[in-house]
């Protein structure tokens, strides 16, 4: 063989060789596959009856991959030992799983997968897989339908546990904190409706879980539940609508802790409002007490003086059904320094007070060593009240629009439990914005039922403005801060002019909320107003 001819031959070869690799790839620029992965075969098949093994395969057309898994996958009814799914992360074409718990007799069992089964190159998915076997001689066919929404907000939470427990002679309430379901299904990430499916006939409880650690039990502190107000019989061709909400953990107190000298934090679950704290440790005659309550966390603390020369003192802390005593260790420590903080400056509203807070317990306030004048250096009369709780003096003045205001408040104004004294003279520099900066809505509400709070939320459903009504006739906004709102409508149905969530032990339902949107998506805009009716249904 010549040079040149074994020459050619090698350029042929590694021509032909660069051809096949290039041909293995798709062609650049052409289509996307958009194809999902195909099942070929499951063993045992689905829809299988008297299972009695221990390992399902199933098998696909293609390498698929398995994501989310823990949000996506969810067993009805649920297994307490969790089976083994494989592949984890790496691709495969089938699916393995083991299944190490003892299946009930003459039970209808299901796999959702949710959207968790995709394949390996551009990640489309095999959409709510679903593997069906049974333990008995046939599948359960029949199914529970219907919607979820949030009982408070405009959207409701996305991943959420709805189910059945059966009703019979061993049901409790009490069984939600304690048992996991006979059926359940999740609404997933996009979906607000439910399907429970294959379920044998019977008589139910049929309730959501918003479950945020996965145990598929109500958790009160950190999970949202709905209930149906009724058992439910199956079959049956009604479709059910389950509103989600917050329950108000049951009260309870914690430990109290020596925060600083002389103060003692309270910390609690639950509402507050009726939490008593008693001492039972003998005090001097001369012993005075202040409550106040943290700005943000859920403490209250317990201010007391004189100092007492003492290693403990006793507690008693009660709110209605709730009683407990407790002993918080006394040690000397500083004490806190009185410092004051304004809850504005610079600009302020018409309509919004002013208040100055205190670090330390106000005792006292001299209004006569407070000047406020506007800017024509007019006098402008105000009043003051106290909020104990959260240890602030609000001033109360009328404001009008386009003016300017300047308080001066001279030492020794204030005065603390501790008989530290404000040192300092204090100036507050405020002002108003024209009238033409604000915008107004007006509306007028048909079909209503009072009393109703009507508030603008912004889009995080954090409320702006709000306004009671408890008769018929127009409801006026008026000095709005352009922007974007949504209108929420509470129905206070027992009239104490607050939104009361439900109660699940104690079959309490949610108060009722209605959700509006300005007319044409409109934002309130300055020096402008709204007018619209809402249409209650």
């Amino acid at each position: 063989m010549t040079k040149t001819l074994s020459n050619f031959i090698l350029i042929l070869f590694l021509s032909v060789a660069f051809i096949n690799c290039a041909n293995r790839g798709t062609p650049e620029g052409g289509p996307k596959d958009e194809t999902p992965p195909v099942i070929i075969k499951s063993v045992p098949e689905n829809f299988s009856t008297n299972f009695d093994e221990n390992e399902i395969k199933i098998y696909f057309d293609e390498y698929i991959k398995i994501k989310d898994l823990q949000k996506q996958l969810i067993i009805s009814p649920p297994m307490k030992t969790q089976p083994v799914v494989k592949p984890f992360s790496s691709a495969s074409k089938f699916i393995t799983i083991k299944i190490s718990d003892t299946l009930l007799p003459n039970t209808t069992y299901a796999f959702n997968f949710g959207n968790s089964i995709t394949d390996n190159n551009e990640g489309n998915p095999y959409p709510y897989f679903r593997y069906v076997f049974s333990t008995g001689d046939y599948i359960d066919s029949l199914k529970v339908t219907g919607k979820i929404i949030d009982a408070f907000n405009k959207e409701p939470e996305t991943f959420v546990n709805v189910a059945l427990y059966e009703v019979d002679s061993t049901f409790s309430d009490s069984i939600v904190y304690k048992e996991t379901p006979k059926y359940i299904t999740n609404t997933l990430d996009s979906l607000t409706t439910f399907s429970i499916e294959n379920v044998k006939a019977g008589k139910y409880m049929l309730m959501a879980l918003k479950d945020n650690n996965g145990d598929n039990k109500f958790q009160q502190k950190t999970d949202q539940i709905a209930f149906h107000k009724s058992f439910i019989e199956v079959p049956t061709d009604s479709s059910y609508i389950l509103k989600l909400f917050k329950e108000i953990p049951d009260f309870r107190a914690n430990k109290p802790r020596l925060f600083s000298g002389e103060k003692i934090a309270f910390g609690y679950e639950g509402d507050y409002t009726n939490m008593k704290i008693d001492i039972l440790s003998e005090v001097p005659e001369e012993f005075s007490y202040r409550i106040t309550k943290d700005e943000k966390a859920d403490t209250l603390y317990y201010w007391y003086t004189p100092r007492l020369e003492v290693d403990s003192l006793v507690f008693k802390v009660s709110n209605k059904n709730y009683e407990k005593e407790f002993t918080a260790k006394i040690s000397e420590q500083k004490r806190d320094s009185l410092i004051l903080k304004s809850s504005v400056s610079g600009t302020i509203g018409i309509d919004e007070p002013f208040k100055i807070i205190g670090s330390t317990p106000f005792a006292s306030f001299d209004d006569s060593k407070v000047s406020l004048i506007d800017k024509d250096s007019t006098n402008v009369d105000f009043s003051t009240t106290f909020d104990t709780l959260n240890n602030a003096y609000i001033f109360n003045f009328k404001k009008s629009y386009e003016n300017k205001y300047a308080m001066k408040i001279l030492p020794e104004a204030f005065t603390d439990i501790f008989n530290n004294v404000q040192t300092d003279t204090l100036s507050y520099a405020l002002g108003t914005r024209k009238e033409s900066d604000f915008g107004f809505a007006r509306f007028t509400l048909v079909n209503a039922k009072y009393p109703l709070i009507i508030q603008l939320t912004d889009d995080k459903g954090e409320v702006k403005y709000e306004k009671y009504a408890t008769k018929e006739g127009q409801i006026d906004f008026q000095n709005l801060t352009p922007g974007r709102y949504n209108i929420r409508v509470i129905h206070d149905a027992n009239g104490n002019k607050k939104y009361d969530t439900g109660s699940y032990l104690k079959k309490i339902q949610p108060e009722h909320v209605s959700h509006f949107i300005f007319d044409n998506n409109e934002q309130i805009r300055a020096n402008w107003g709204s007018i619209q009716t809402l249409n209650f249904k």
